[in-house]
């Protein structure tokens, strides 16, 4: 049955998990899934694919931002919205996940909600920046058939809570890959303590990279070999994003998601030449309003060269790596198009 590494009895790293281990620790972030897993033809095609929605906060993030940052490990990647986020260091929407043809359609999806919640959007004020990351289910999924809808993009974002959220085969991740095994949608979190300050780091990955050959078995597993996958060898990718609360600025966010590398690093990966492994990075310690008649602008944020800094560094670090591992550790064997099938990891299934 799936099931965290840790019920496997495997441990990543020195630092306390949170309560839920997952991204939705973070206090007001919230994920939501939309799964489609159906036969489209008789001739073998088959939707195995679908879309993840991740909420900073579940209140209007067009009026109420809230700090964000990205980083490009390697950019073989289709994603949106980017380039805004680093330039202005806010999120100001939903961050979405799905294959790469679904991106216009759920870049579309999650425009419409905001729209519907934004009247004033293109009419009195400014336009806003959708965020949609993607990875290559083709293997599984007949990709070409554009199956993801702007309706289901809608509804992940209005069923997401704050709940511990489901993981592997689900959402984005029904049809993705890892390390030539069944991957998809992991998470986990991470909890740093200061004296009397705690923060939390919460990590989501979308998992669909690596070779068999690659992945570092003998960390988790106890043994020198990793079995061997039928699954002809691909690049592949992954999208990290990563949640904390505690006060960065945007450039100091961009230097913990950063060390997401390390954890992705740690699994066996070394950034394939056609991955887009690619990080996206908020804190919810402020909100920063679409409005306001200040000339000045006050925030907190950690001084930089406090210890607390290191230990935020190591947070995403592990928090990524156990993240990668859970998305293999929940995912569970899946037939898609063709009759193609990609097995659970063998070592996590029971």
């Amino acid at each position: 049955m799936p099931g965290k590494i840790r019920d496997r009895g495997i441990s990543i790293g020195t630092l306390p998990v949170g309560a839920k281990n997952c991204i939705t620790d973070v206090a007001d972030v919230c994920v939501g899934h939309m799964t489609i897993d159906e036969a489209l033809t008789q001739d073998g095609a088959y939707a195995c694919t679908g879309v993840t929605a991740i909420l900073p906060h579940k209140g209007n993030l067009f009026q109420q931002k809230v700090t964000g940052a990205s980083y490009v490990l390697n950019g073989f990647g289709k994603t949106t919205g980017l380039i805004q986020v680093n330039e202005l260091g806010v999120i100001e929407a939903p961050i979405m996940l799905t294959n790469t043809f679904g991106v216009p359609a759920v870049t579309q999806g999650a425009l419409q909600y905001m729209l519907d919640m934004n009247h004033d959007i293109g009419q009195t004020t400014g336009t806003i920046n959708i965020i949609v990351g993607e990875c290559n289910d083709s293997y599984l999924n007949s990709i070409r058939a554009c199956s993801v809808t702007p309706e289901h993009a809608i509804e992940a974002i209005r069923i997401a809570t704050n709940d511990v959220a489901q993981e592997g085969a689900i959402g984005a991740g029904k049809g993705m890959m890892c390390f030539g095994y069944k991957g998809g949608i992991g998470s986990s979190s991470r909890i740093v303590h200061y004296e009397t300050i705690t923060y939390t780091i919460g990590c989501m990955v979308l998992s669909n990279f690596g070779q068999s050959t690659e992945f570092l078995a003998q960390r988790y597993v106890g043994t020198s070999v990793s079995p061997q996958s039928t699954i002809p060898p691909t690049d592949g990718s992954i999208i990290i994003v990563l949640a904390t609360d505690a006060p960065l600025s945007s450039r100091q966010l961009t230097r913990v998601i950063k060390r997401c590398g390390i954890g992705l690093g740690r699994t066996g990966s070394h950034f394939s030449h056609g991955s887009g492994d690619i990080v996206i990075g908020f804190t919810t310690a402020h909100y920063i309003p679409h409005i306001s008649n200040q000339l000045v602008e006050t925030r907190t944020q950690l001084r930089e060269d406090h210890p607390i800094m290191n230990q935020l560094f190591t947070a995403a670090a592990e928090a990524t790596e156990e993240a990668i591992l859970n998305s293999l550790s929940q995912a569970i064997t899946t037939v898609g198009r063709d009759g193609h099938k990609v097995e659970a990891y063998p070592f996590f299934e029971k």
